[in-house]
């Protein structure tokens, strides 16, 4: 039995192949050349540069989600952190400035 070094389900390893694409390196550069600073940074009054093209909602292998949903630019740390966090929790634990969480998903929001 050979043991797989990537520990992602058989459907992740297909969905990841997109993103060598010409395709998807395409619409990757053109997000970060039309907003180069981070969001998430942004919104906390930081200046990053961005390096990802996040897709804002987890496309999951959802072939139209991933080439048509909608992108947002971050920098490697605020994207690593809102996968984990909403990959692992299932919803993200981002706070508004009303002080309210913004992810509808939330358990706040949850009756």
């Amino acid at each position: 039995m050979v043991k797989r070094q990537d520990k992602r389900s058989d459907k992740a390893l297909i969905y990841r192949r997109w993103y060598g694409t010409k395709r998807w390196l395409a619409r990757r550069g053109q997000q970060l050349r039309e907003n180069p600073l981070c969001s998430t940074c942004g919104g906390k009054d930081r200046i990053e540069p961005a390096t990802v093209a996040d897709h804002v909602i987890p496309h999951r292998g959802d072939q139209y989600l991933f080439w048509y949903g909608v992108l947002q630019s971050l920098c490697k740390p605020c994207h690593d952190h809102k996968t984990s966090v909403i990959e692992g929790r299932g919803w993200s634990d981002e706070v508004g400035e009303n002080g309210y969480p913004t992810d509808p998903a939330h358990p706040w929001y949850v009756a």
